[in-house]
This record gives C-alpha cells, structure tokens and sequence, in this order.
C-alpha cells in the first residue's frame, strides 16, 4: 500500500477519517475514544502495543463495502474486530489502523430447516448460534473455552477447531456458504449453501482461515447436525506419555469419541487451586486424559478401559455417573485457561500427525525443561487430533519483557522439530502477528508466494489487516 498521506499528524489523519466516515456512518456508530479504541484493538495475546486510529460499527454490508472503497481511496488500513478471543494477534490494530467491529453485524437471519442451514451476520456469537441449533433439536457442535464471546465471522476467519475436532472437525467442515467484502470493496457470495456444485474453484475455502487479509466475512450459511446423544466423561491417570496413544487407539476401537483431551498435573493443580473442584483420583499421575463418548456406549467404555488398566497403561480412572459429574471432569480441562491466565503464560499452539504426538510432546518437554528448569511448563490440548497446547508461565518477580524474550528465543529450536514432523506452528489459533515471522517453518517459500498473489488479488491495495499472516514486502 502507497504511505500517502503518512506526513499528516495522527490527528489529522484521525478527523479526516471521522469527516469521511460520517458520511458512510451516524456518528455514534464512530469512536475515537481512547479506552473503547484500547479494547477494540486487541485480543487475548496482550502482547502487543495498541494504537488504532478509530473504529466503526457497520451495520450492513452496504456500510462495510462503502468503508472498503473509502479506505481504498484514502489508504486506510483496515482490522477486523469479532469477539476478540484470538491468541495470535490477528486482530490487533498497532499503527494507527481503523478498526471495523461486527458487534451490531449479530442478527440470525434465515433459518431452512429442510437444508438444516442457518443464515447468519458475522457477528453472531458463537453460543447464540449453538443456542438456535439446540432450540430446533439441531447441534452446532464447534465448541471451544470462548464459545460465549467469539463470533462466527472470526471462527470462519481463523478456521477454529476447538474441544470436538475429533468427531466433528472444524469450522471449515460446516460452512455451506458465506458473503464476503474483499479488499477492492467488492460484495462476493460463494456456494450458496450447496451440498453440491462442481462449478470451478470453491473460493469460501481461501477465505476460511485468511484471519482478514483478503477481505471481511460478512454473513454466512451455517451447517447444523443431528443433535447428539447424551454424553458421559472419563478421566484416566496416566504414568508415560507414549501410553496415551496405546488408550486412544483403544477407545477408538470401542465408542464413538467425541473428544480425547489429555492434560498435565501441573494444569490440573492450577484448575485446583483456581476453583472448588477436587481430584477426581486417589493417585497423583504425570498425566490425564479426558475422554467423552455416547453414553449409550458406557458399557463398552468401561471394558477398554478395563483393559487399559490390565496392560498398565492407566493408573486409575473415573467415569462420572451424571449430568453434573459430567460438567465437573469437564471443568478440570476447560478451565485451565483461566486458571492460568494471572500468570501471563507464553503460549505454543502446535501440531503434528497423532501417531507423532508422545515422541514428539516428549522431545519438546525435554527441550523446554533444558532452556527453562527455572519456570513452570503447563502441557494440555487435543491429542485425539494432534493438537497440543504449551504454555509457559511466567513467575511474579519476573519482568514482563524479560520473560517474553526468554520464551521466544525457544521458538526456532520448537520449530525446527515441528518442521522435521511436517507439523503445523499454529494447529488452531491462526498465525496473525505472533507467528507471523516463523511461516517457513509450516509452509514452502512456492506456498508463500502463492499467498502472496492470492492476497493481491483481492487486496491489491494491501489494506485488509496488513502486517497480519504475511511479511510486509
């Protein structure tokens, strides 16, 4: 993107903007309040420096194409703002970018319960949608810790996985359709809720996972499923890392899986410390799984793990007997994110091929324990997809830049293993600005060139979030 008009102050740029705006905008759907522009601005990384210009609250995708078009002609850049749930800086506006908030985009607009499609704005929360599924005796089974306050334009946007991939994959496997404005200001439908159309390239899927660098998605077809069985949670103590394959090949074998969690003691003595829950064992292990399938299989559940017990890969186990045992063995794995919130973890989200996990985790766990003897490494994720989350945390004495510094010197080294893996950097959280710098490591030079003209294409100007996903040429 030309640096026209860069040689005027902040304020200037900042009324030339809300002079413009309000001709596309009332003006109350306009802010250059400075705390509200703080918030606006960020997600859940904090690790970034904030400073957006404004920010707008479209209300159609009349204003949004409108804005694009503007923005466009006066070289503004431009960052999508959804729920602001995001771990990778995706949406973080730092350099004086508008920020364009879906949270007036919240309306369901169509349901065809023929097709089982929900027609929706970007904004709509993610529970607000699983809340009109289960009202119709559907399910929206993409569920995550931030289903409360993540939006679905976002969801789309950085493919979210979540707890269920195992048995319902991830967002991408549930958008039928969707309309998107793209960086020229142009208004594209794609697919049109079809099951079937062979008519040439499927350009929804170039949008899902774009985290904003091709344009903005505005309203979308939501797929629901059969609503689910009932469902009952085991968790299972755990000596060896590699015996958590051996388990989850087991009960593959034997139920229908709708999640295979594992976690470490440490996150789960933080959840402890944090909430009222209890152990749920007798025997303190290295390791946990979760393990959640139909209820109407509890039966065979109980004979796998059984025979996990006879080849000494669990230690112990329970298996929760009702609705609220249920959420209870639930809360030990969902609730490790909040509990280690205060200590301003340093997050890794990676993954690589299952049957890689336990030689991979254990290479890995040995690599941060070489560099970090002096801080605490809180292990959990997916493992039934190869999804693992690390999070290092940070003590109270020590300073905030100092111990991201720290942590980041690691990521070649953590990389570099996961490249050897053909693994992924970033399984589920989008690369946004935090891995921004480390794509090669996932991805071929041809692969990034590629992206490279994909986003011209649709962004010529490069003023859909820019920065984010791709190095600035």
């Amino acid at each position: 993107m030309p640096n026209v008009g860069k040689s005027q102050s902040t304020a200037d740029r900042r009324q030339h903007f809300v002079e413009l705006a309000q001709g596309i905008f009332p003006s109350e759907h306009i802010t250059v309040e400075h705390d509200e522009l703080r918030v606006l601005g960020t997600d859940w990384t904090r690790n970034f420096e904030v400073s957006p210009l404004a920010a707008v609250f479209p209300t159609s995708i009349d204003q949004v194409a409108e804005l694009v078009q503007m923005a466009n002609v006066h070289h503004f850049p431009l960052v999508p703002s959804g729920g602001r749930t995001g771990l990778s800086g995706g949406c973080v506006a730092t350099s004086d970018e508008i920020v364009v908030s879906f949270d007036r985009m919240n309306r369901i607009l169509h349901f065809d319960p023929v097709d089982r499609l929900v027609h929706c704005q970007a904004g709509v929360v993610t529970a607000q949608l699983q809340q009109f599924a289960a009202e119709h005796g559907l399910t929206y089974p993409v569920d995550f810790s931030s289903s409360g306050s993540s939006q679905i334009g976002g969801n789309i946007a950085t493919n979210a996985g979540g707890i269920r991939v195992i048995r319902h994959g991830m967002t991408r496997d549930w958008v039928a359709g969707m309309k998107v404005v793209t960086g020229k200001g142009d208004v594209l439908e794609f697919n049109r809720g079809l099951v079937k159309n062979a008519t040439g390239y499927d350009l929804r899927h170039l949008f899902i996972g774009s985290e904003g660098t091709l344009g903005f998605i505005v309203e979308a077809e939501m797929q629901l499923g059969t609503a689910p069985s009932p469902q009952r949670v085991m968790v299972l103590g755990v000596g060896k890392l590699a015996d958590l394959l051996s388990i989850l090949q087991r009960f593959k074998q034997t139920v229908n899986l709708s999640a295979f969690e594992f976690f470490s003691d440490l996150a789960m003595s933080k959840v402890l410390q944090h909430s009222t829950l209890r152990r749920p064992l007798r025997e303190t292990t290295e390791y946990y799984a979760l393990i959640e399938y139909d209820e109407d299989q509890s039966e065979l559940a109980t004979q796998a793990f059984s025979d996990c017990l006879d080849q000494g890969w669990v230690v112990d186990g329970v298996l929760s007997q009702s609705n609220s045992q249920t959420d209870d063995l639930w809360r030990l794995r969902d609730g490790i994110t909040e509990s280690i919130a205060g200590y301003v973890p340093y997050k890794n989200d990676v993954s690589v091929r299952i049957s890689q996990v336990p030689e991979f985790l254990d290479d890995i766990d040995g690599l941060v324990k070489e560099h970090y003897p002096d801080l605490e490494v809180c292990w959990f994720g997916h493992i039934g997809d190869g999804n693992l989350h690390l999070n290092i945390l940070k003590p109270p004495e020590l300073d905030i830049n100092e111990f991201q510094e720290r942590c980041r010197a690691i990521n070649p080294l953590l990389f570099k293993q996961i490249q050897r893996r053909g693994g992924s950097i970033s399984a589920e959280h989008g690369v946004g600005l935090l891995k921004r710098d480390y794509l090669e490591f996932s991805r071929e030079t041809s692969e990034i060139d590629a992206m490279r003209e994909i986003k011209h294409v649709f962004d010529p100007n490069g003023i859909m979030n820019p920065g984010k996903l791709l190095l600035p040429q």
